[in-house]
């Protein structure tokens, strides 16, 4: 169940402030697309040989410690699995009159901080929705910086990652990704797989609707072959061939969402069916120590019931 701190809204009609005020607690009432793929600004000013953030500024991952919580929080309460669908970077730069790029550059720092917090807090799975399947028919330039900007976190992070106890793991149609950033993804999860600290699902190139289907088609092979029958069909066999069999916690405890907006945007439609939600009105680069503490603080204080009855 949620806990609301305000009234269920009716519209989404949240804007990002242009002061950073509180993060707030809302539900949304419907899935709403229609504003999934807004128009593009007019500043959408891509430039690769810009690009030249060095994303490895805040050096190693803390070595495996035990820290001491915010006073807000309870160890015991911990979720085990957070997803955060990162949200805002373009409208954090062009509020403050930069290049989009810039903004997604800031994101890839907010969102080192969070798995560096995540380290230090003990919790286990941390997924971020990186690149949508929809993001595709976005301008070429666009999509071309971002690959290339994940493929440059993923090279200057790598070692950083692997010393730290970190397992990457990258669902998605990785068909579509540029081939060099599909060996880095093989390189960079077999170096990583066994390390146990933290799991770090990123989700590019993703479409939660095709997750289903590809499952179901699947179950759907095995059948034909003869491997299982009509009636062995049920939900433990679909969730076994979705892409977040790689971990042993597919199922989030907390999805975070950023920037006010309020819907899921096709993002683990079947492993959220018993989800938390929290949708904050930070843009994602603002999103720091302080508004993950009170994402979980309000998941620490909701009353899980799956159905049942408390």
């Amino acid at each position: 169940m949620l806990s609301l701190r305000f009234a269920i809204p009716t519209a989404n009609t949240l804007t990002p402030p242009k002061i950073k005020p509180k993060p707030g607690l809302v539900v949304q009432t419907a899935w709403n697309q229609t504003d999934l793929f807004p128009s593009l600004p007019k500043r959408y000013d891509y430039k690769l040989q810009a690009a030249t953030t060095d994303l490895s500024v805040a050096g190693d991952i803390p070595a495996e410690e035990v820290v001491e919580l915010p006073a807000e929080l309870s160890r015991e309460l911990l979720p085990k699995h957070v997803a955060v669908i990162m949200d805002g970077n373009g409208r954090w730069a062009r509020q403050r009159g930069l290049a989009t790029s810039a903004g997604h550059e800031a994101g890839v720092k907010a969102l080192r901080e969070l798995i560096e917090l995540c380290c230090q807090w003990g919790i286990q799975v941390l997924t971020v929705f990186a690149f949508s399947y929809e993001n595709w028919i976005r301008p070429k330039v666009e999509v071309d910086f971002l690959m290339s900007l994940f493929e440059r976190a993923l090279k200057s992070e790598m070692e950083s990652f692997s010393r730290g106890g970190i397992r990457i793991s990258v669902i998605g149609d990785s068909t579509k990704l540029p081939t060099s950033l599909q060996k880095l993804i093989n390189e960079v999860e077999e170096t990583t797989k066994h390390n146990s600290r933290l799991q770090l699902i990123v989700a590019v190139s993703y479409s939660g609707k095709y997750d289903v289907v590809q499952a179901c088609r699947s179950v759907a092979e095995k059948a034909k072959d003869g491997q299982i029958q009509l009636d062995d069909i049920n939900e433990s066999l679909i969730e076994q061939e979705l892409e977040t069999n790689c971990t042993e916690h597919p199922y989030p405890d907390l999805l975070i969402r950023t920037s006010g907006e309020l819907r899921v945007s096709n993002f683990l439609l079947w492993q959220l069916a018993y989800t938390e939600l929290f949708f904050a009105q930070e843009l994602w680069p603002d999103f720091r120590k302080d508004e993950f503490v009170d994402a979980l603080s309000s998941y620490q204080q909701r009353q899980r019931r799956y159905g049942g009855r408390h």
